[in-house]
Order: structure tokens, then sequence, then C-alpha cells
């Protein structure tokens, strides 16, 4: 068996087990896919509780909109953002990208190849790789794999990578050793995510792992 066969069996090994263990997550969570968007920029070094206390409080502002946003301005979206952290830096970004999308919609950029409208994102002042993957993926619907802390933390743990590979390479060894599909990105990188907020912290849970108990991981025994 080759080296691509045998990740490839292990990646849909442990997605199997977290998908019985965790059940389909049905994420990213979002009411519309501005919301979605915004919640991906706004998660940047920051914990995801965090990043619902500031989206809240757009939306009791009745501000979440393309229009509502930009009317506000900066100022007033840096006072709302206020618990995700760097607020005043990530109002820029969220103003910057909504000036973006009020000239290239989102039906628009579905229309163009991937790799074109990722290099449009990534050309957005604070939208790096993680979260123009994540706008890609989850409200694009293009077929490709987020990589971010937590893949990184949980892979290397079970030690089929090292924490600090580069971003693309680690991408490309999931492109490798899975089906190309939207569906499975989605729900794959939500397991992940549910994974490492729960038992495979920076201060691991080892004894709450479905992937210890099911001995896919001996993080830590050695």
């Amino acid at each position: 068996m080759s080296t691509n066969e045998k990740g490839g069996l292990l990646l849909l090994d442990i997605y199997a087990v977290l998908l019985e263990k965790q059940g389909f997550q049905d994420w990213w969570p979002g009411d519309t896919n501005l919301e979605i968007c915004i919640g991906a920029i706004l998660t940047q070094n920051t914990a995801w509780g965090n990043v619902e206390k500031a989206i809240n409080n757009i939306k009791k502002e009745s501000l979440m909109s393309l229009d509502a946003l930009l009317n506000a301005g900066e100022k007033k979206i840096a006072t709302l953002i206020r618990p995700a952290g760097y607020f005043n830096q990530k109002a820029k970004y969220v103003y910057g990208f909504c000036k973006f999308i009020k000239t290239s919609p989102f039906k628009e950029l579905k229309k163009n190849e991937l790799l074109k409208t990722r290099d449009a994102l990534l050309a957005i002042k604070g939208i790096g790789k993680e979260t123009a993957d994540s706008i890609l993926l989850y409200v694009l619907d293009y077929p490709i794999f987020v990589i971010d802390a937590y893949t990184k933390r949980i892979f290397s743990r079970i030690g089929v990578c090292n924490e600090n590979m580069d971003y693309d390479d680690m991408q490309n060894f999931f492109y490798r050793n899975l089906i190309i599909d939207v569906e499975l990105f989605k729900d794959y990188h939500a397991q992940i995510v549910t994974l490492g907020k729960g038992s495979c912290r920076k201060k691991p849970k080892c004894e709450n792992c479905v992937l210890r108990a099911r001995k896919i991981c001996s993080y830590g025994l050695n």
C-alpha cells in the first residue's frame, strides 16, 4: 500500500470516528452569507465565544447587512465588535470586506474559477489564507480544505504531520488523501474544530478523546 493510500485510509478513519462520536456538525454558524464571512474575519486570534458576542452586538443594532455596515462606518463597527479583540484593526477588515462585496457580490464571485476568487479575497487587507478559505468553502461552496490551528495541533499529535508545517503543504496533504468533496470538507473541518475545542486543547484532555479511545492517537504515551 502506498503512503497516499495509508494517509487516505487514516484520514477517512478519523473522520468516521469523529462523525460517529460528535455527529454531523452543520457548521459554519451564521444566518446569512455576510454573517458567516464576518465571523470568519472576527475569529482571527480569538475564541469563538467572543465572536458570537460581537456578532450579537451587530445584530442588536440591526446592522447585519452590507449597506448598514458600510453606512455605520469603521468607528461604529469597532465599538460593536470590541469583544472579539483587536477591534479597531478588525473593524477596518470588516469594512474593507464589505466594500469589496458591494462591488463583487457573492453570486458573481461564484462564477469565477476557485483560484481567481481566492486571489481576490487574499488581496483584501486582513484576509489571510485561513479566512479566505473559510469563505470559499462555507459561503461560496468551493472544494477547498481549511487549515487552522486545531488541524495542525490534532494531526501533529496523531503523528501525520509537523505542527509547524506550511499551510499549503498541509492543505495539499488533505487534497491528496481525501475525495475532493465540498460537503465532506465542510463537515471534516467542523469535526476538527469541535475536537480541538473539546478534548484536544493546548493542554489536552486526552482521557476524553475519542481518537485516544480508538487507539488512533497515542500522544503523550511514548
